[in-house]
This record gives structure tokens, sequence and C-alpha cells, in this order.
């Protein structure tokens, strides 16, 4: 479904992200962790065409992304608050989303009544605009409004961060479902490793740039993330 080849990007004469060859095939459930300046998000924005690279590409089921609209009739992403409308309350803004689908407003209330555990009583009817909720029911309405879209392919950056437990694990079982169920090829980064290594069945490891490890999920991948960022450590 993604190609990446030769991907390159430089800021201030350094090279944030420097990728020779990543595939990810339809269907796969690919998590990306990595310290913080590994480029990670900076290789999310390229693949969803908000930067450009310096060289290389990164092709959509065969198609250079690139200035081209076809990957976005099947593509949901959420990288931070700056993807929300924020002077809209977040039943305007699913509305809105759902009409971009041809969604009617009650296929819309549907759907968010099938996500009345996740918003927890948060998001619906309080009468306030996305700008003044919390940064994790923003993440909320982020995920929710990417889901309602039926992506084939979802991208998330960070979702369990700013959220609490109970939302993790909601969320936890949203992406096993949206993949194990209905064939949505996920790639989330995230610097949980137990929430990253739980829904993901592929672990790509990235520093400086580069994918220094590509790890097919097991019994053992949390202890070897571990052992790497050096968990436990004095």
């Amino acid at each position: 479904m993604i190609t990446v080849n030769n991907l390159k990007k430089v800021y201030a004469n350094a090279v944030v992200v420097n990728i020779a060859d990543l595939q990810i095939n339809e269907g796969e459930s690919v998590g990306l962790v990595g310290n913080n300046g590994a480029g990670k998000t900076t290789l999310f924005r390229m693949m969803l065409d908000l930067i450009r690279p310096d060289s290389g590409q990164v092709t959509s089921n065969g198609e250079n992304a690139a200035g081209a609209e076809h990957w976005k009739t099947y593509t949901a992403s959420y990288l931070d608050e700056g993807f929300l409308i924020d002077y809209l309350t977040p039943e305007e803004y699913f509305y809105f989303i759902g009409g971009l689908s041809k969604q009617s407003r009650a296929q819309v209330d549907e759907f968010l009544a099938s996500y009345t555990e996740f918003f927890n009583g948060e998001i619906l009817k309080k009468g306030k605009y996305i700008r003044d909720l919390s940064k994790g029911n923003q993440t909320k309405v982020g995920v929710a409004s990417c889901v309602l879209q039926n992506p084939r392919l979802l991208m998330l950056d960070e979702p369990f961060a700013n959220i609490d437990p109970t939302t993790q694990f909601r969320l936890k079982s949203i992406l096993k479902d949206l993949n194990k169920n209905k064939g949505v090829t996920t790639l989330i980064s995230s610097h949980d490793l137990n929430h990253i290594t739980d829904v993901c069945d592929r672990i790509l490891l990235m520093e400086k740039g580069k994918i220094i490890k590509d790890i097919a999920t097991n019994s053992g991948t949390l202890s070897e993330l571990e052992a790497y960022f050096g968990v436990g450590m004095m």
C-alpha cells in the first residue's frame, strides 16, 4: 500500500529522515517507535504530503503521493490538534467530516452513539468548542473523526498521549478491531512501548532519521525494545 524509496529530508544541514526502502502492505498494523528527534513525525508528514522531501518519494497504491489526490479518498490521519477545526463544536466537526464522505446526520449520529464509552461523557453536548477541550479530549475527537471516514489506511501520531488509562485501553480495542476485523491498514507512532507492541504486528524502530530495526511483534518484542531504550537503567 505504501512504498518509500530513497526518501530524504534535511533541515539546517541536518538529515532528519533518510530511508532507502520501506514497504507497508495493505492490512498490516505497523508501529513506529523512536526517541524524540528520530524523524517519526517528519516521515508521517511526508507520507501525507504535508511537507515535501528533498529527494526520493512516497507512493500510495503505486502512485506518487506528492501533489496527488487519489490517496486522500482512503486515508485518514490525526497527527495533532492542528488537524481539527477548533472553532467548531465536536458535533459540528463530526457532521462536517461525515458530510465530506456523503454521510447523513443520522448516519453520523449512529456512529457517535457507538462511541459513547470512548467519549466517556466528555465530548458531546457540552457546549464547548474544540479549542476549549483538553488535549486528551481533542485526541478523542481526532481519532473518532478518522474512524468516521471508514478509511482503508489510518495514520495516528502519538494517539495514546494525553488520554487517561481507561481511554487508552478503549483505543487499543478500537485499533485492533479496525485492523483485525475490518482490514484497515494502521500506521501508529507512539512512545508507549507497551501499547504499541500490543496493537501492532510489526514494529519499526527509527533513530536519527533511519529505520534501524524492522521487527515482527512476538512475545519478546517488548523486552527487546525496553533493552534498546534502556528501561530500568540507572
